[in-house]
């Protein structure tokens, strides 16, 4: 059974960046991710500054950031196996 690991903002950031998204503004506690495609499209993502990120704000980035990116590719940033 695979369960959702307890991350903090820094680990769920530089998963983030492995995938082409870049801090580009930060405002109170919260960072703006923007990913840029070659099409022109930006993709948008924001994630809470945190030491520990509760579990349902990890699964909300999760499932917004597989908008963007293959589940395959991005399930063991997230889940324990």
């Amino acid at each position: 059974m695979t369960r959702l690991r307890r991350l903090g903002s820094t680990e769920v950031l530089s998963s983030l960046r492995r995938f082409g998204f870049e801090v580009t503004s930060t405002r109170g506690s919260h960072a703006k991710l923007v990913r840029t495609l070659p099409s022109g499209q930006r993709q948008v993502l924001i994630v809470p500054l945190h030491k520990r990120l509760a579990t349902g704000t990890v699964r909300a980035i999760y499932r917004q950031t597989l908008r963007f990116v293959p589940e395959t590719e991005l399930r063991a940033d997230f889940f324990v196996d």
